[in-house]
């Protein structure tokens, strides 16, 4: 009988191959491109009776799993490349010790970047650490490499990573399922021998794993993970890593240059089998490299050919350093596609362009309707910056925003009225308030209100909250708890009323961790009461101290997936009362709040509301300078003869 074959995202092969290779616990963060792996981890969990989390932060989910890998067990923790900064600190020390089950952190990359702040190359952190990194170039390898890692890092006693990145976590494949491991050794903490990091044992232990690490790099000389295609003895060699490897290929075979160019493709990037990479370096006259994003791999290989330089013919390299292989924005920057190794390649080769662009592409681009990015519709962080834009211009006083990655970072931009000046990491508008307080000592006088989600908060805010109550700073934080982590998908937090596995709980209130602090606290709904939200900010700009304001209101998006509500409020406009062009700030509605649901008729001039996608928020009935849109009960209505 045949494997079972299907079609999954790069995400799902990653958690099958954790399930396959007998994980126990799975845990992380939630961040794009990363959550689709332990989402799929949790339809897992009742029938294999494994233990699935969300965790605060990616740190505590690190040494959460950890606990599990010294007691035998094997453990996986998923997060996007930021969080991996958030977790560096634990990973650069368990690594020091010997673990006694395997223990994977599953990162992925967001070249370009898609949903992220920056476009880090994670596989940097692999050489800090000392740890194995693998890095896949299909959804099948991705389950293959989870599900081998698992067991090599249990063999090994260290902590291994497995890099995706954006393109392979939300593309599709297939995948050949393979049998499911099941645990059978009991959780045991040898308290025998302990587990620390005192100053006199780091050298004994960091010796020790660099010898792991060399016993490692023998070990990938012969991993199937590695792979060579095309003519026996190529003068032309492309090294390549991930999807840099199908990239290539595409470019090739586009080129038809299959009898000229080989292609290397190296999956163990760290250590890097030096063995198998110098075996082609000796037949090889010219070498591109083909990666994302740093060039990372270009650096290494050419680092071990000045080591053998003297037993090497000379070798041309191409690559991101010397500018060879690079996007529109240039080399090291961007995502890597089959068009910039086809274009490296003809330009190498002197080839001319294989293909012309299609005139009808051009043709259809000038009737797409150009569209910025905006809040959802009934989004509470509408209402939530309208306060904060109205209560800054009443206080005069050049007074800003800064925040931090989110759904509410889109309030650097027209939906959220520009109100954030500021934006970074996670949680770093409430550090930066700190910075902006100190400022007041040389002359800085204007406000600073810093804004953070609920999520964010309990994952980076507290310590800064904590920092700018005690060093007696001035400034205002508002949280936005919508009591879900929206941007990702919806996953729980400390904020949330119930657990990942459902199960009901208490939620954890900002307002009463900031007050325990010392800080004063407001809360109220936004949406509810605009007017009294405004009221709260030009108090609070007012005051000195730390002052918090929790805007709470659920995620409409949320609400409506989770809930049985029916969605029978809708908004109407009048059209008698609607006087459209001439509104005082014309077609008011609309342009100011951005809300995707409000549209405008020009032929009628008058606003119009679209009931498809319209869930009664009635933030646009409360800011109507005509009165002009009510709600509207649906049920009612159609219960009304």
């Amino acid at each position: 009988m045949s494997a079972e074959r299907v079609l999954l995202m790069g995400n799902e092969a990653i958690a099958r191959g954790a399930l396959e290779g007998g994980v126990a616990y799975a845990t992380g963060y939630p961040g794009n491109p990363s959550s689709e792996i332990l989402e799929a981890m949790f339809s897992f969990q009742k029938e294999h009776r494994i233990r699935v989390e969300w965790s605060v932060n990616e740190i505590v989910a690190l040494e959460a799993a950890a606990a599990f890998a010294f007691s035998g067990l094997r453990s996986m923790v998923t997060m996007k490349q930021n969080g991996l900064n958030v977790a560096a600190d634990f990973l650069t020390t368990v690594c020091l010790n010997h673990l006694r089950g395997g223990m994977v952190v599953a990162v992925c990359d967001d070249p370009g970047p898609m949903t992220s702040s920056n476009e880090q190359d994670s596989r940097h952190f692999a050489k800090i650490a000392q740890v194995p990194l693998l890095e896949p170039s299909t959804s099948n390898e991705a389950k293959e490499m989870m599900k081998w890692l698992l067991g090599f890092s249990e063999e090994q006693g260290v902590p291994c990573i497995l890099r995706s990145v954006s393109r392979l976590s939300h593309g599709r494949g297939g995948v050949t399922l393979g049998e499911i491991r099941r645990r059978h050794a009991a959780p045991f903490f040898d308290t025998s021998k302990p587990l620390v990091g005192l100053p006199f044992l780091v050298t004994i232990h960091h010796a020790a794993l660099l010898k792991k690490m060399s016993r490692i790099r023998e070990i990938f000389e012969e991993s199937p993970f590695n792979g060579y295609a095309g003519p026996e003895a190529a003068p032309f060699v492309i090294m390549a890593t991930g999807l840099g490897a199908l990239y290539a290929r595409d470019a090739v075979k586009a080129l038809c240059l299959d009898e000229a160019i080989g292609i290397l493709k190296i999956g163990t990037v760290w250590p890097l089998p030096n063995g198998t990479v110098q075996k082609y370096l000796r037949q090889a006259e010219a070498v591109l490299f083909v990666e994302e994003v740093d060039p990372f791999l270009e650096d290494q290989v050419k680092i071990l050919y000045s080591e053998h330089a003297s037993e090497l013919a000379p070798v041309r390299f191409y690559g991101k350093n010397t500018g060879d292989i690079g996007g529109p924005d240039g080399p090291g920057v961007g995502e890597m596609n089959s068009d910039i190794v086809r274009e490296a390649l003809e330009r190498i080769f002197r080839r001319p362009q294989s293909c012309t662009p299609n005139p009808k592409i051009k043709e259809a681009a000038q009737w797409l309707v150009p569209r910025e990015l905006s809040f959802c519709g009934g989004c509470p962080h509408r209402a939530s910056f309208y306060a904060i834009k109205v209560a800054l211009d009443l206080d005069g006083r050049n007074g800003f925003v800064v925040g931090d990655i989110g759904c509410y970072g889109l309030a650097a931009g027209a939906t959220g009225f520009n109100q954030i000046k500021m934006l970074h990491c996670m949680g770093s508008g409430m550090g930066n308030v700190s910075g902006f307080s100190a400022l007041g000592s040389f002359g800085f006088d204007q406000p600073v209100i810093a804004v953070v989600g609920d999520s964010t908060f309990f994952h980076a805010g507290l310590p800064a909250l904590v920092n700018a109550v005690f060093n007696r700073a001035k400034g205002v934080f508002i949280v936005l708890d919508n009591a879900v982590t929206a941007m990702t998908g919806f996953q729980v937090n400390p904020a949330s009323p119930f657990t990942a596995q459902g199960e009901a709980t208490p939620p954890l209130r900002a307002e009463d961790i900031a007050r325990s602090v010392g800080a004063r606290t407001t809360v109220l709904d936004p949406v509810e009461d605009i007017q009294g939200a405004i009221d709260a900010l030009c108090a609070a700009l007012q005051e000195e101290g730390v002052r918090v304001i929790v805007f709470r209101r659920a995620c409409a998006t949320f609400e409506k997936k989770a809930k049985d509500t029916g969605w029978r409020l809708k908004a109407r406009v009048d059209p008698e009362k609607c006087i459209g062009e001439a509104c005082g700030c014309n077609r008011y509605c609309s342009r100011v709040l951005a809300c995707p649901s409000v549209e405008y008729d020009k032929e009628e001039g008058k606003a119009l509301i679209n009931e498809d996608t319209c869930n009664g928020c009635g933030l646009c009935r409360q800011l109507c300078l005509q009165q002009a849109i009510s709600l509207i009960d649906l049920q009612e209505e159609i219960k009304t003869p």
